[in-house]
């Protein structure tokens, strides 16, 4: 279901390069890439109307290209640095209102979650929303939520290096500006780590998946459930650490 007024476009950044897990985002995971299984749970979000990808010119991410291929989805390419700059001129040939962002190392997206993000945006029309600004969801099941004319904003003023390579950073730094809006869960689930940044991480979102299987869409309270009744694979990633922005 689309929003009658607002177009609402997925965007999911994406490329090869990766210091701490080279290629991770077409590693497999119970089959499939990890961009694929992203593309899939961002398709089961009620209030995106297109999935696509914004990757770079960098040779390297012509498979990322091909991968997009294989699953029909639109593959956006630009600046490898600049993903702010990337992400914009992915948004305008995409002609969105609204803008989803996911980051490709997030296999364990809940659809639920970015919709009920999107929802809380679309009723009160901030400038930007997300559930990661008190942060209370596990890592990885990030979703920003955007307006065409914040994303403008931030392309067209944002000048340090972070502020280009991260892309919401200039919106955050300046709420004097922006209308930001903090989506929470119903209590602390922040201590859970399930994006995939490491060879540690990967093995987690495997082992969910095995034990969850790979034909359907489970929630983030399914996933919860594994890691309570087997708390062994907690220790799988427990001591990773996440790289800071800047």
């Amino acid at each position: 279901m689309a929003n009658r007024n607002k177009r609402v476009v997925g965007i999911i950044q994406a490329r090869m390069g990766s210091t701490r897990l080279p290629g991770k985002v077409l590693k497999d995971i119970a089959g499939e890439s990890m961009l694929a299984r992203v593309v899939g749970r961002l398709r089961a979000v009620h209030l995106i109307e297109e999935v696509l990808v914004a990757t770079t010119e960098v040779r390297a991410d012509d498979a990322i290209v091909a991968e997009c291929q294989r699953y029909g989805v639109a593959a956006l390419r630009g600046d490898q640095e600049d993903v702010l700059d990337r992400y914009f001129r992915a948004a305008q040939l995409a002609k969105a209102d609204v803008i989803v962002r996911i980051t490709s190392d997030c296999p364990l997206i809940d659809p639920g979650i970015t919709d009920n993000t999107i929802r809380a945006f679309l009723e009160k029309t901030p400038d930007y929303a997300s559930n990661t600004l008190m942060r209370t969801y596990p890592r990885g099941l990030d979703t920003e939520v955007i307006s065409m004319d914040a994303l403008r904003r931030a392309w067209a003023q944002a000048r340090e290096p972070y502020e280009r390579e991260h892309v919401t950073p200039y919106l955050l730094e300046h709420p004097s500006e922006f209308a930001l809006l903090s989506v929470t869960a119903d209590q602390d689930y922040s201590g859970h780590r399930w994006t995939v940044d490491t060879p540690e991480d990967l093995e987690f979102v495997r082992a969910v998946y095995d034990r969850l299987g790979a034909e359907t869409v489970f929630s983030w309270r399914d996933v919860l459930h594994v890691v309570e009744q087997q708390p062994e694979l907690l220790e799988l990633n427990r001591l990773v650490t996440q790289k800071p922005i800047h």
